[in-house]
Protein backbone atom coordinates (compact mmCIF):
# COMPACT_ATOMS: atom_id res chain seq x y z
CA UNK A 1 0.00 0.00 0.00
CA UNK A 2 1.36 3.40 -0.89
CA UNK A 3 1.16 6.37 1.44
CA UNK A 4 -0.84 8.14 -1.23
CA UNK A 5 -3.62 5.54 -1.17
CA UNK A 6 -3.97 5.73 2.61
CA UNK A 7 -3.87 9.52 2.51
CA UNK A 8 -6.52 9.61 -0.21
CA UNK A 9 -8.81 7.31 1.78
CA UNK A 10 -8.38 9.31 5.01
CA UNK A 11 -8.94 12.67 3.31
CA UNK A 12 -12.00 11.50 1.39
CA UNK A 13 -13.63 9.68 4.31
CA UNK A 14 -12.88 12.37 6.88
CA UNK A 15 -14.47 14.96 4.58
CA UNK A 16 -17.53 12.73 4.06
CA UNK A 17 -18.03 12.43 7.82
CA UNK A 18 -17.23 16.07 8.49
CA UNK A 19 -14.42 15.33 10.96
CA UNK A 20 -12.38 18.21 12.35
CA UNK A 21 -9.26 16.02 12.41
CA UNK A 22 -7.95 12.47 12.18
CA UNK A 23 -4.70 10.51 12.16
CA UNK A 24 -4.20 6.95 10.89
CA UNK A 25 -1.11 4.78 11.09
CA UNK A 26 -0.49 1.38 9.50
CA UNK A 27 2.35 -1.10 9.91
CA UNK A 28 2.34 -3.58 7.02
CA UNK A 29 4.95 -5.39 4.95
CA UNK A 30 7.63 -4.09 7.32
CA UNK A 31 6.78 -0.45 6.69
CA UNK A 32 5.06 2.36 8.62
CA UNK A 33 2.59 4.55 6.75
CA UNK A 34 0.76 7.58 8.14
CA UNK A 35 -2.04 9.84 6.97
CA UNK A 36 -3.15 12.89 8.94
CA UNK A 37 -6.03 15.17 8.07
CA UNK A 38 -7.70 18.29 9.36
CA UNK A 39 -7.14 20.33 12.49
CA UNK A 40 -6.75 19.96 16.23
CA UNK A 41 -9.65 22.33 16.98
CA UNK A 42 -12.27 24.18 14.96
CA UNK A 43 -11.80 27.19 17.25
CA UNK A 44 -7.98 27.35 17.27
CA UNK A 45 -6.94 25.34 14.24
CA UNK A 46 -3.54 23.71 13.96
CA UNK A 47 -2.87 20.98 11.41
CA UNK A 48 -2.97 17.42 12.74
CA UNK A 49 0.39 15.69 12.27
CA UNK A 50 2.10 12.46 13.35
CA UNK A 51 3.03 13.98 16.72
CA UNK A 52 -0.37 15.43 17.60
CA UNK A 53 -1.69 13.93 20.84
CA UNK A 54 -5.23 12.55 20.90
CA UNK A 55 -7.03 11.11 23.90
CA UNK A 56 -7.02 7.31 23.80
CA UNK A 57 -9.89 6.58 26.19
CA UNK A 58 -10.00 2.87 26.98
CA UNK A 59 -7.04 2.03 24.75
CA UNK A 60 -5.21 3.19 27.91
CA UNK A 61 -6.18 -0.14 29.50
CA UNK A 62 -3.58 -1.86 27.32
CA UNK A 63 -0.83 0.01 29.20
CA UNK A 64 -2.26 -0.96 32.59
CA UNK A 65 -2.57 -4.62 31.62
CA UNK A 66 0.91 -4.77 30.10
CA UNK A 67 2.47 -3.13 33.16
CA UNK A 68 0.84 -5.73 35.41
CA UNK A 69 2.06 -8.50 33.10
CA UNK A 70 5.58 -7.08 33.44
CA UNK A 71 5.27 -6.99 37.23
CA UNK A 72 3.98 -10.56 37.15
CA UNK A 73 6.88 -11.71 34.97
CA UNK A 74 9.33 -10.29 37.52
CA UNK A 75 7.55 -12.05 40.40
CA UNK A 76 6.19 -8.89 42.00
CA UNK A 77 2.55 -9.70 41.26
CA UNK A 78 0.73 -13.04 41.19
CA UNK A 79 -2.08 -12.71 38.66
CA UNK A 80 -4.07 -15.48 40.35
CA UNK A 81 -3.79 -13.92 43.81
CA UNK A 82 -6.69 -12.07 45.45
CA UNK A 83 -6.59 -8.33 44.85
CA UNK A 84 -6.57 -7.88 48.63
CA UNK A 85 -3.03 -9.27 48.79
CA UNK A 86 -1.97 -5.95 47.23
CA UNK A 87 -4.88 -3.68 48.17
CA UNK A 88 -5.96 -5.00 51.59
CA UNK A 89 -8.27 -2.05 52.15
CA UNK A 90 -10.55 -3.07 49.26
CA UNK A 91 -14.15 -3.02 50.49
CA UNK A 92 -17.29 -3.93 48.54
CA UNK A 93 -20.93 -4.34 49.57
CA UNK A 94 -20.32 -8.08 49.10
CA UNK A 95 -17.56 -9.07 51.54
CA UNK A 96 -17.04 -12.53 50.07
CA UNK A 97 -16.57 -11.08 46.60
CA UNK A 98 -14.12 -8.48 47.90
CA UNK A 99 -12.04 -11.30 49.37
CA UNK A 100 -12.22 -13.50 46.24
CA UNK A 101 -11.64 -11.17 43.28
CA UNK A 102 -8.29 -11.90 41.66
CA UNK A 103 -5.90 -9.68 39.76
CA UNK A 104 -6.49 -11.71 36.59
CA UNK A 105 -10.27 -11.23 36.87
CA UNK A 106 -9.70 -7.48 36.72
CA UNK A 107 -7.66 -7.89 33.55
CA UNK A 108 -10.24 -10.00 31.67
CA UNK A 109 -13.31 -8.18 33.03
CA UNK A 110 -14.72 -11.14 35.00
CA UNK A 111 -14.50 -9.60 38.48
CA UNK A 112 -18.25 -8.84 38.53
CA UNK A 113 -17.66 -5.11 38.97
CA UNK A 114 -19.97 -2.52 37.40
CA UNK A 115 -18.88 -0.40 34.44
CA UNK A 116 -18.10 2.96 36.08
CA UNK A 117 -18.55 5.05 39.22
CA UNK A 118 -19.77 8.63 39.07
CA UNK A 119 -17.09 9.97 41.41
CA UNK A 120 -14.31 12.52 40.97
CA UNK A 121 -11.57 12.15 43.57
CA UNK A 122 -9.49 15.09 42.43
CA UNK A 123 -6.11 15.45 40.76
CA UNK A 124 -3.84 14.69 43.70
CA UNK A 125 -1.54 11.72 44.13
CA UNK A 126 -4.20 10.13 46.37
CA UNK A 127 -6.84 10.07 43.59
CA UNK A 128 -6.74 6.30 43.04
CA UNK A 129 -6.67 5.52 46.75
CA UNK A 130 -9.75 7.67 47.29
CA UNK A 131 -11.43 6.06 44.26
CA UNK A 132 -10.92 2.58 45.70
CA UNK A 133 -12.45 3.76 48.98
CA UNK A 134 -15.63 4.70 47.07
CA UNK A 135 -15.92 1.12 45.82
CA UNK A 136 -17.50 0.29 49.20
CA UNK A 137 -20.73 1.64 47.68
CA UNK A 138 -20.43 -0.03 44.26
CA UNK A 139 -22.73 -3.04 43.88
CA UNK A 140 -21.60 -6.07 41.91
CA UNK A 141 -23.33 -6.96 38.64
CA UNK A 142 -22.32 -10.63 39.01
CA UNK A 143 -20.31 -12.90 41.26
CA UNK A 144 -16.57 -12.95 40.50
CA UNK A 145 -15.59 -15.31 37.70
CA UNK A 146 -19.13 -16.02 36.48
CA UNK A 147 -19.33 -13.77 33.42
CA UNK A 148 -17.49 -11.11 31.44
CA UNK A 149 -18.67 -7.52 31.70
CA UNK A 150 -16.49 -4.58 30.68
CA UNK A 151 -15.42 -2.59 33.74
CA UNK A 152 -13.64 0.73 34.04
CA UNK A 153 -13.81 0.27 37.81
CA UNK A 154 -11.82 -2.94 37.53
CA UNK A 155 -9.00 -1.32 35.57
CA UNK A 156 -8.79 1.65 37.90
CA UNK A 157 -8.47 -0.83 40.76
CA UNK A 158 -5.72 -2.55 38.75
CA UNK A 159 -3.97 0.81 38.58
CA UNK A 160 -4.06 0.99 42.37
CA UNK A 161 -2.36 -2.42 42.52
CA UNK A 162 0.45 -0.99 40.39
CA UNK A 163 0.80 1.93 42.80
CA UNK A 164 0.95 -0.32 45.86
CA UNK A 165 3.48 -2.73 44.35
CA UNK A 166 5.84 -0.13 42.87
CA UNK A 167 5.54 2.56 45.53
CA UNK A 168 5.04 5.11 42.74
CA UNK A 169 2.01 6.92 41.44
CA UNK A 170 0.29 5.05 38.63
CA UNK A 171 1.52 7.57 36.07
CA UNK A 172 5.14 7.41 37.28
CA UNK A 173 5.05 3.61 37.29
CA UNK A 174 3.72 3.37 33.73
CA UNK A 175 6.40 5.80 32.56
CA UNK A 176 9.12 3.73 34.25
CA UNK A 177 7.80 0.32 33.21
CA UNK A 178 6.71 1.13 29.65
CA UNK A 179 6.94 4.64 28.23
CA UNK A 180 10.64 5.24 28.88
CA UNK A 181 12.04 1.85 27.75
CA UNK A 182 9.81 1.87 24.65
CA UNK A 183 10.68 5.45 23.70
CA UNK A 184 7.07 6.62 23.87
CA UNK A 185 7.98 10.29 24.16
CA UNK A 186 4.61 11.51 22.88
CA UNK A 187 2.39 9.57 25.29
CA UNK A 188 1.26 11.13 28.57
CA UNK A 189 -1.45 11.27 31.22
CA UNK A 190 -0.96 14.70 32.77
CA UNK A 191 -2.64 17.76 31.30
CA UNK A 192 0.52 19.67 32.23
CA UNK A 193 2.53 17.33 29.98
CA UNK A 194 0.03 17.43 27.13
CA UNK A 195 -0.57 21.17 27.02
CA UNK A 196 3.04 21.93 26.05
CA UNK A 197 2.61 19.92 22.83
CA UNK A 198 0.25 19.94 19.89
CA UNK A 199 -2.92 18.12 20.95
CA UNK A 200 -6.44 17.55 19.66
CA UNK A 201 -9.55 18.68 21.50
CA UNK A 202 -12.85 16.83 21.36
CA UNK A 203 -15.85 17.90 19.28
CA UNK A 204 -19.51 17.03 19.40
CA UNK A 205 -22.19 18.22 17.00
CA UNK A 206 -23.46 21.65 18.01
CA UNK A 207 -26.95 23.14 17.70
CA UNK A 208 -26.16 24.27 14.16
CA UNK A 209 -25.19 20.75 13.10
CA UNK A 210 -21.49 21.66 12.91
CA UNK A 211 -18.65 20.32 15.11
CA UNK A 212 -18.32 22.29 18.34
CA UNK A 213 -15.45 22.12 20.84
CA UNK A 214 -16.31 20.31 24.08
CA UNK A 215 -15.31 21.92 27.33
CA UNK A 216 -14.16 18.98 29.42
CA UNK A 217 -11.05 17.65 27.77
CA UNK A 218 -10.34 14.53 29.83
CA UNK A 219 -11.74 12.51 32.70
CA UNK A 220 -10.56 12.72 36.31
CA UNK A 221 -7.16 11.38 37.38
CA UNK A 222 -8.57 8.25 39.06
CA UNK A 223 -9.74 7.10 35.62
CA UNK A 224 -6.24 7.23 34.14
CA UNK A 225 -5.64 3.44 34.37
CA UNK A 226 -8.87 2.74 32.53
CA UNK A 227 -8.95 5.63 30.10
CA UNK A 228 -6.71 8.65 30.70
CA UNK A 229 -3.76 8.43 28.31
CA UNK A 230 -3.07 10.70 25.36
CA UNK A 231 -0.73 9.73 22.52
CA UNK A 232 0.32 10.59 19.01
CA UNK A 233 -0.46 8.29 16.12
CA UNK A 234 3.27 7.53 15.78
CA UNK A 235 3.62 6.55 19.44
CA UNK A 236 0.48 4.43 19.34
CA UNK A 237 1.73 2.57 16.28
CA UNK A 238 5.06 1.97 18.05
CA UNK A 239 3.05 0.54 20.97
CA UNK A 240 1.08 -1.68 18.60
CA UNK A 241 4.30 -2.94 17.01
CA UNK A 242 5.63 -3.89 20.45
CA UNK A 243 2.56 -6.10 20.92
CA UNK A 244 3.10 -7.67 17.51
CA UNK A 245 6.56 -8.74 18.59
CA UNK A 246 8.24 -10.96 21.15
CA UNK A 247 8.35 -8.56 24.07
CA UNK A 248 11.50 -6.74 23.00
CA UNK A 249 11.94 -3.04 22.44
CA UNK A 250 13.00 -1.81 19.02
CA UNK A 251 16.65 -1.81 20.13
CA UNK A 252 16.38 -5.48 21.15
CA UNK A 253 16.03 -5.07 24.93
CA UNK A 254 13.81 -7.74 26.53
CA UNK A 255 10.96 -5.91 28.26
CA UNK A 256 8.38 -8.68 28.61
CA UNK A 257 8.76 -12.45 28.08
CA UNK A 258 7.45 -13.55 24.70
CA UNK A 259 5.09 -16.01 26.41
CA UNK A 260 3.54 -13.14 28.39
CA UNK A 261 2.89 -11.18 25.19
CA UNK A 262 1.33 -14.28 23.66
CA UNK A 263 -0.75 -14.98 26.77
CA UNK A 264 -2.34 -11.56 26.47
CA UNK A 265 -3.62 -12.65 23.03
CA UNK A 266 -4.97 -16.03 24.19
CA UNK A 267 -8.68 -16.44 24.90
CA UNK A 268 -9.46 -16.32 28.62
CA UNK A 269 -13.24 -15.88 28.54
CA UNK A 270 -15.78 -16.01 25.74
CA UNK A 271 -17.74 -12.93 24.75
CA UNK A 272 -21.30 -13.38 23.56
CA UNK A 273 -22.98 -11.26 20.92
CA UNK A 274 -20.40 -8.47 20.92
CA UNK A 275 -19.13 -6.48 17.95
CA UNK A 276 -16.02 -5.75 19.98
CA UNK A 277 -14.79 -9.33 20.02
CA UNK A 278 -15.43 -13.03 20.34
CA UNK A 279 -13.46 -13.27 23.58
CA UNK A 280 -11.22 -11.42 26.02
CA UNK A 281 -7.57 -12.28 26.31
CA UNK A 282 -5.71 -10.24 28.90
CA UNK A 283 -7.30 -6.86 28.18
CA UNK A 284 -7.42 -7.46 24.39
CA UNK A 285 -10.68 -7.99 22.55
CA UNK A 286 -10.02 -11.04 20.38
CA UNK A 287 -11.84 -11.48 17.08
CA UNK A 288 -11.68 -13.69 14.05
CA UNK A 289 -12.58 -11.72 10.93
CA UNK A 290 -13.12 -14.00 7.93
CA UNK A 291 -10.38 -16.33 9.14
CA UNK A 292 -7.97 -13.59 10.29
CA UNK A 293 -7.32 -13.51 14.03
CA UNK A 294 -7.07 -10.04 15.49
CA UNK A 295 -6.50 -8.45 18.88
CA UNK A 296 -7.61 -4.91 19.50
CA UNK A 297 -9.02 -2.26 21.76
CA UNK A 298 -11.07 0.85 21.18
CA UNK A 299 -11.47 3.94 23.29
CA UNK A 300 -13.72 6.96 23.62
CA UNK A 301 -13.35 10.28 25.36
CA UNK A 302 -15.55 13.36 25.25
CA UNK A 303 -15.68 13.98 21.49
CA UNK A 304 -12.69 11.76 20.62
CA UNK A 305 -12.31 8.13 19.52
CA UNK A 306 -9.32 5.80 19.22
CA UNK A 307 -8.78 2.32 17.76
CA UNK A 308 -5.83 -0.06 17.94
CA UNK A 309 -5.88 -3.35 16.02
CA UNK A 310 -3.19 -5.97 15.42
CA UNK A 311 -3.18 -9.15 13.33
CA UNK A 312 -0.10 -10.95 14.67
CA UNK A 313 0.00 -13.78 12.12
CA UNK A 314 0.15 -11.17 9.36
CA UNK A 315 2.45 -8.66 11.11
CA UNK A 316 -0.21 -5.96 10.61
CA UNK A 317 -1.07 -3.10 12.95
CA UNK A 318 -3.59 -0.29 12.46
CA UNK A 319 -4.23 2.71 14.71
CA UNK A 320 -6.90 5.35 14.14
CA UNK A 321 -7.49 8.61 16.05
CA UNK A 322 -10.26 11.15 15.51
CA UNK A 323 -11.54 14.20 17.36
CA UNK A 324 -15.28 13.91 16.72
CA UNK A 325 -18.24 12.47 18.61
CA UNK A 326 -19.96 9.11 18.21
CA UNK A 327 -22.11 10.07 15.24
CA UNK A 328 -19.01 10.62 13.07
CA UNK A 329 -15.79 9.82 14.91
CA UNK A 330 -16.66 6.22 15.75
CA UNK A 331 -17.99 5.61 12.25
CA UNK A 332 -14.80 7.00 10.67
CA UNK A 333 -12.57 4.89 12.90
CA UNK A 334 -14.46 1.71 12.08
CA UNK A 335 -14.36 2.54 8.36
CA UNK A 336 -10.59 3.00 8.55
CA UNK A 337 -10.12 -0.38 10.23
CA UNK A 338 -12.26 -2.08 7.58
CA UNK A 339 -10.32 -0.35 4.80
CA UNK A 340 -6.97 -1.48 6.19
CA UNK A 341 -8.08 -5.10 6.61
CA UNK A 342 -9.47 -5.18 3.09
CA UNK A 343 -6.51 -3.50 1.41
CA UNK A 344 -3.81 -5.44 3.22
CA UNK A 345 -5.40 -8.82 3.88
CA UNK A 346 -8.34 -8.96 1.47
CA UNK A 347 -10.74 -9.31 4.40
CA UNK A 348 -14.28 -8.00 4.01
CA UNK A 349 -16.47 -8.65 7.02
CA UNK A 350 -20.13 -9.36 6.36
CA UNK A 351 -22.65 -7.94 8.83
CA UNK A 352 -25.41 -10.33 10.00
CA UNK A 353 -28.90 -9.83 8.61
CA UNK A 354 -31.58 -9.04 11.22
CA UNK A 355 -34.88 -10.90 11.26
CA UNK A 356 -38.08 -9.27 10.03
CA UNK A 357 -39.97 -7.39 12.75
CA UNK A 358 -41.85 -9.75 15.08
CA UNK A 359 -44.40 -8.07 17.34
CA UNK A 360 -44.36 -10.74 20.05
CA UNK A 361 -40.57 -10.79 20.31
CA UNK A 362 -40.44 -7.00 20.14
CA UNK A 363 -42.75 -6.54 23.12
CA UNK A 364 -40.67 -9.03 25.07
CA UNK A 365 -37.58 -6.79 24.93
CA UNK A 366 -39.18 -3.32 25.08
CA UNK A 367 -38.29 -1.38 28.20
CA UNK A 368 -35.56 0.42 30.12
CA UNK A 369 -32.13 -0.96 31.00
CA UNK A 370 -29.53 0.84 33.11
CA UNK A 371 -26.17 0.79 34.80
CA UNK A 372 -24.79 3.32 37.25
CA UNK A 373 -24.33 6.08 34.67
CA UNK A 374 -26.44 5.33 31.60
CA UNK A 375 -29.80 4.07 30.44
CA UNK A 376 -30.86 2.19 27.33
CA UNK A 377 -34.44 2.57 26.15
CA UNK A 378 -35.72 -0.03 23.72
CA UNK A 379 -39.05 0.90 22.14
CA UNK A 380 -41.33 -0.05 19.28
CA UNK A 381 -43.82 1.82 17.11
CA UNK A 382 -45.41 -1.43 15.97
CA UNK A 383 -43.27 -1.72 12.83
CA UNK A 384 -39.71 -1.67 14.13
CA UNK A 385 -37.55 -1.60 17.27
CA UNK A 386 -35.37 1.34 18.31
CA UNK A 387 -32.69 1.79 20.96
CA UNK A 388 -31.70 5.06 22.63
CA UNK A 389 -28.64 5.51 24.86
CA UNK A 390 -28.74 8.34 27.43
CA UNK A 391 -26.69 9.54 30.35
CA UNK A 392 -28.99 9.39 33.37
CA UNK A 393 -30.62 12.79 34.02
CA UNK A 394 -29.41 12.86 37.63
CA UNK A 395 -25.83 12.25 36.50
CA UNK A 396 -26.06 15.00 33.90
CA UNK A 397 -27.67 17.40 36.38
CA UNK A 398 -24.95 16.79 38.97
CA UNK A 399 -22.08 17.24 36.51
CA UNK A 400 -20.22 20.55 36.69
CA UNK A 401 -18.73 20.09 33.20
CA UNK A 402 -20.08 19.32 29.76
CA UNK A 403 -20.85 15.63 29.17
CA UNK A 404 -21.12 13.78 25.84
CA UNK A 405 -24.52 14.09 24.17
CA UNK A 406 -27.18 11.40 24.42
CA UNK A 407 -27.65 9.16 21.42
CA UNK A 408 -31.09 9.51 19.83
CA UNK A 409 -33.19 6.43 19.02
CA UNK A 410 -31.61 4.23 16.36
CA UNK A 411 -32.97 1.18 14.57
CA UNK A 412 -32.42 -2.18 16.22
CA UNK A 413 -32.97 -5.64 14.73
CA UNK A 414 -33.12 -9.03 16.44
CA UNK A 415 -30.76 -11.65 15.02
CA UNK A 416 -31.52 -15.25 14.02
CA UNK A 417 -30.94 -18.11 16.47
CA UNK A 418 -31.78 -18.73 20.09
CA UNK A 419 -28.99 -16.57 21.61
CA UNK A 420 -31.19 -13.45 22.06
CA UNK A 421 -28.71 -11.33 20.10
CA UNK A 422 -29.44 -8.02 18.39
CA UNK A 423 -27.81 -5.52 16.02
CA UNK A 424 -28.01 -1.71 15.93
CA UNK A 425 -28.53 -0.81 12.28
CA UNK A 426 -28.45 3.01 12.23
CA UNK A 427 -27.13 6.05 14.08
CA UNK A 428 -23.88 6.52 15.97
CA UNK A 429 -23.88 2.92 17.23
CA UNK A 430 -24.62 1.35 13.83
CA UNK A 431 -23.02 -2.08 13.59
CA UNK A 432 -22.88 -2.62 17.36
CA UNK A 433 -24.13 -6.01 18.52
CA UNK A 434 -25.49 -7.07 21.89
CA UNK A 435 -27.61 -9.67 23.60
CA UNK A 436 -30.34 -10.05 26.19
CA UNK A 437 -30.02 -12.00 29.45
CA UNK A 438 -32.86 -14.11 30.86
CA UNK A 439 -33.49 -15.49 34.34
CA UNK A 440 -34.43 -19.10 35.09
CA UNK A 441 -38.07 -18.34 34.25
CA UNK A 442 -37.15 -16.98 30.82
CA UNK A 443 -37.82 -13.34 31.70
CA UNK A 444 -35.40 -10.84 30.16
CA UNK A 445 -33.42 -9.19 32.96
CA UNK A 446 -30.63 -7.38 31.17
CA UNK A 447 -29.10 -6.21 27.91
CA UNK A 448 -25.40 -6.18 27.03
CA UNK A 449 -24.10 -3.49 24.69
CA UNK A 450 -20.44 -2.77 23.91
CA UNK A 451 -19.46 -5.43 26.43
CA UNK A 452 -21.35 -3.71 29.28
CA UNK A 453 -24.33 -5.07 31.18
CA UNK A 454 -27.41 -2.86 31.51
CA UNK A 455 -29.86 -4.29 34.05
CA UNK A 456 -33.55 -4.09 33.19
CA UNK A 457 -35.38 -1.62 35.40
CA UNK A 458 -37.89 -3.33 37.75
CA UNK A 459 -40.88 -1.52 36.26
CA UNK A 460 -40.06 -2.99 32.83
CA UNK A 461 -39.76 -6.64 33.85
Amino acid sequence: MSQNSLAAFVAKTAEEYGLPGAAVGVWAAGQETYACHGVTSVDHALPVDERTLFLLGSVSKTYTATALMRLAASGRVDLDAPVRRYVPELTLPDEQAAAEITVFQLLNHTAGLDWRMAVDTGEGDDALAAYVAHMADSELIAQPGTRASYSQIGYNLAGRIIEKVTGQTYEQAIATLLFEPLGLEHTAFSVDDVMTRRFAVGHNVGHDGEPAVVRRWKDSRANNPGGGAAASVADLLRWARFHLGDGRTQDGTALLPAEAVQRMRQESVELRGSTLGDAFGVCWFLREVEGVRTAGHGGSANGQFAELLIAPAHDLAVVVLSNAGPDTGLAFNQAALRWALEHHLGVVEQAPEPLPYDQARAHEVVGGYENELMKLTIATDGTKLTIACDIKPEIRAAADTELPPDLPPADLGLLPGDADEYLVTSGGLAGQRGFFTRDDDGTITGADLAGRLFTRTPADR
